[in-house]
This record gives structure tokens, sequence and C-alpha cells, in this order.
């Protein structure tokens, strides 16, 4: 059935929290996630305070009552920062100016003079109990196919400690994820529909590649808020896979349709006509004359109330991968923010605008189309993207003007050495980042053949020095035709080409490929 957006009064608006390619926000330490075991654990636990309005958060409240323990697990990466046991550092100026570069990106006005703030975390995942947060601009676009989507806000701060283990009455967080720097991005509630909500979450996410963003799973999380004409908003948690965004949306107008059928039904079985329908419907069902039954409804009829004002109620929910969802909690209000009082505020002078503006990088698919216009393939201009090597492949390009060659050296090769050497990727791509020009200048004065390259790099990541890995070896050709012979008589029956990978296997780049083919079809005759 097809959902008329316009007639159920459907708003919705979408934030984003994306990490930055930096170290932590308020310290020194590095972004790394860690994978060996802890080297101690804190414990703690969370106490509901008043908020600068003088009000405790309704949702901190909540999570008060249940009095779980929070276990924290610590490194040698941890400093007393992270652990709630030192005052907060000047914030991250690389992480800043990677934040106005979204900012700008986005066409949002920015700060001068703005407040850092801190902001209650109630499910533990912050030693401090909040989370400093500060934002930077304000009153900025993005254009899609459906028209602007307004940009309310765009804020600098730190993630959350990472979850590795709950149950019923404590959590266990890693503190290596706490601190790294995060751009936050909340729209105006301007998507029009389930389709304009995947556009406008995919054109965001084009904007922020395009800087420098941390990648991979958990570095970037997509929330959606929903409502429908009669409801209130709902905050969707998750709403990052593309494959299944316009499911969820329209799974979540019928779900709050549902609920207003409900809230409708449990008018006329009461014989009541309210206009407020978010009034205590659990006292006004205890009250003499009430129709609500047990026939009418299964269950408890005063369950079936709460239950019903429970869904009723601004709330967060987890999207699930069905593209349903799941109640985590009530949605938080107003009281959970308050200055943080342990920096001052932060002065984001014009000079400093300026020099970003005049380092803006270029959109991601603007530098995709550029990478096709060149020949690269959609898999290697993929792989530039996820490791990070776009600029240095430009960098190269501007060497030796052979982007297909320039994308296997930096690319395919290390990974093939890697794997035939059983060596790790990233001790590969160390021994060799250094070698890459010369390589490239050797190429370019004839001292070296493309063919001969893999080799090279090969004897570089074993260790030796770029004079000796590119100077070439005597060959003994009554030898190499005799090793061809022994390959085919070894293997018989195969194609030219099948024996020409495996003597160029064999002999690498000792041998050139015109010679090798001559023996090959010599001995197939």
């Amino acid at each position: 059935m097809q959902i008329d957006y316009k007639k159920i009064g459907f708003k919705s608006g979408l934030e984003i929290h994306q990490q930055l390619d930096s170290h932590k926000l308020f310290c020194n330490c590095p972004s790394i996630l860690r994978t060996d075991e802890p080297a101690f654990e804190i414990k703690r636990k969370l106490h509901a305070i008043a908020g600068e309005s003088g009000e405790i958060d309704v949702a901190a409240k909540h999570e008060a009552g249940l009095k779980k323990e929070f276990i924290y697990q610590a490194y040698d990466t941890t400093c007393l920062v992270e652990l709630d046991e030192e005052p907060p550092h000047q914030i991250n100026q690389e992480a800043l100016e990677i934040a106005l570069q979204i900012a700008l990106l986005l066409n949002a006005k920015i700060f001068p003079i703005t407040q850092i703030m801190r902001k209650t975390v109630i499910d533990g995942s912050n030693t401090s109990g909040f989370q400093r947060t500060v934002q930077i601009a304000y009153d900025g676009y993005v254009e899609t196919l459906q028209g602007k989507v307004r940009i309310d806000g765009i804020f600098l701060e730190e993630d959350s400690a990472r979850k590795v283990e709950q149950n019923e009455n404590s959590t266990t967080f890693k503190l290596d994820r706490l601190g790294i720097p995060l751009v936050e991005i909340a729209t105006a509630p301007d998507i029009k529909n389930a389709e304009h909500a995947k556009e406008t979450a995919l054109k965001l996410g084009d904007i922020l590649r395009s800087t420098k963003v941390r990648r991979g799973i958990g570095t970037i999380r997509q929330d959606i808020n929903i409502s429908i004409k009669g409801t209130n908003r709902v905050e969707l948690k998750g709403f990052q896979n593309p494959k299944i965004m316009i499911q969820t949306v329209d799974n979540e107008i019928a779900r709050q349709q549902k609920i207003l059928e409900k809230i409708k039904e449990n008018k006329n079985s009461r014989g009541q006509q309210r206009d407020d329908l978010q009034t205590n419907v659990i006292g006004n069902s205890n009250k003499k004359g009430g129709s609500l039954t047990k026939s009418k409804f299964s269950g408890n009829p005063v369950n079936y109330q709460a239950n019903l004002q429970k869904e009723f109620m601004p709330q967060v929910r987890n999207v699930l991968a069905n593209a349903t969802s799941e109640f985590l909690r009530p949605m938080p209000g107003s009281a959970r923010m308050y200055p943080e009082t342990d920096l001052p505020l932060l002065k984001i002078s014009r000079d400093f605008i300026n020099k970003v503006k005049k380092n803006l990088p270029k959109l991601k698919s603007k530098t995709e189309q550029e990478l096709k216009q060149k020949g690269l393939n959609e898999d290697m201009i993929r792989l530039l993207f996820k490791q990070n090597k776009v600029q240095e492949f430009k960098e190269l390009l501007l060497i030796t003007n052979k982007p297909q060659l320039i994308a296997k050296i930096i690319l395919m090769f290390p990974k093939e050495i890697s794997k035939r050497e059983k060596i790790n990727l990233k001790k590969v791509e160390e021994s060799l980042e250094d070698n890459y020009i010369e390589i490239l200048n050797a190429l370019n004065k004839n001292k070296i053949k493309e063919s001969e390259i893999k080799e090279i790099m090969l004897k570089l990541v074993k260790g030796s020095e770029f004079k000796d890995a590119i100077k070439k070896e005597k060959v003994d050709m009554k030898n190499i035709e005799e090793k061809i012979r022994d390959i085919i008589k070894t293997k018989p029956g195969l194609s030219a080409n099948a024996y020409m990978g495996l003597v160029m296997k064999e002999f690498g780049g000792k041998v050139g490929g015109n010679i090798a083919m001559q023996i090959i079809k010599k001995y197939l005759l």
C-alpha cells in the first residue's frame, strides 16, 4: 500500500555521529581500539543529579533507579582524563579543523564564540557520567533531489566507551573508544518521505567521507527521528544500513499508526470523548462506569493501559536487522545539558576559519568521478578510499602518469607480497612507503621495467637497499630454458598462457615475458 506521507503528517530528521581521524578530543591519547587484555579495571555507579534547569532528567532518573554497576577496562593508553581523575585538556585543534571543514561543506554559519557543554549520559558509557559537546555551527543545508534539507546544528563531541558485556546488574565497557572526536550533524525535520531519508543520509555520508574521518564498522552512527500527526517523536538508533532505510521508516510509520488505532479503540470502548490523548489512561480505566474489560482486550486492562501509555511516550528505539525496532528507553529531556566548568569559552577566530576555507577538500563523489576518468575501475576506487590512499595516489601520479600501475603498486602488490610471504600487510606497507617515489623515478629513467616492479618491492620488504633491489642479476638463459622445459614436462596439456603464469611465478622479473613465451612455444610444438 502506497503511503501518503503528507496526509499522515510525516515529520522526520536525521542525526549523524561520525568519528574523526585524530587523537582524542580532550587529551593526547591515541584513538586506537585495543584487542588485548586490559591492564586494570575501575567500577562506578550512576547518580542522577539536577541539571542547569534545576530538574533531574527523566531518562537519568529512570536509569539511576536500576542501580546498575559499571565496570571500565583500561589500558596503558588510558590517561587520567579518561578515568575522570584529571580535568580535560584544551580541545584538539586538528579535530576542530576537520569539524569546521564539514560545517563549511554544509553551508553552515560558524559560532565565533561558543560554550562547551556537559550532556548527562545515563547508560554508563562515560566515566564522568556526562559527555562533553560543543556546538560549532548552525543554519546550514544540504541539497537533495527533493529540495534543501536544513542543518540545525553541527557539534563536536567525544565518543563514549565501548560496551563489551552486559547482564542484569552490571555493564562492562572498554575505555579505548572513550574520547575519540565525533562530529554530530542534526538536520531539521525537512525529510519528506522514506526515499528522501535515504537520499539525505547518503548525501551527508558523501560529505563526511570527503574529510579526514575514520572508516570501518562502528565509526559512524546514524539515527532518525520520526513522528506522524497525533504521535510523539521517536528516535530510531542504528539507522545506517542503506539496504533497509526505506523499509525501516515505513515500518515505524505503521507502528505509530497502530498505536493511534489502539488509542481510538480505547476511547470508543469507554464511551468517552477526550481530545487529550496523553492524559492518564491508567487512572481513568479504574473509574466506575468504564467499559474497558478483558473481553475487549486480552490480559489485565490496567496493564494494557500502561503498555499503551509506554508506547505513546517520546522514546528511543533500536533498529533491528529486519527493519523493525525495539524499545530502549524514554526520550531524554533538556535537563540533561549544563555548561562545562573546567574549560573556557571556545573562541574560533576569523583567521582560523579562513585557513580552513583555503584547504576545503573536494566532495568524495567528485573525486570518484575524476578517478574514473583516469581509467580506474570501481574496485580500485573503493580501495583507495577505504585505505585512505587517495592523496598518496594523486601525489604519485605527478611523478608518472600511469594510474593503473600506481594503483597496483600501492594497493595490489603489497597485498600479494603479504599473502605470498606470510608477512603482516601493515609491515609490508611500512617497508615500502618511502620507496614508491624512487621506484617510479627509476621507471621514468628506464633503469627498471614495469614487469620488474613487484619483484623489486619483494626485495625491499626482505630488507634490501634500493640500489641492490634494482640491480639486475645476470641471467643464465640455458638454465632458464631447462627449467621451463621441466615445467612443461611436469604439467603436460596446459595452454601457453597457463605455462606463462607458472614460469613468471617461478622466475618473477628475472626473465622477460616475450622471451619466456618464445621458449614455451618452442617446447609446445
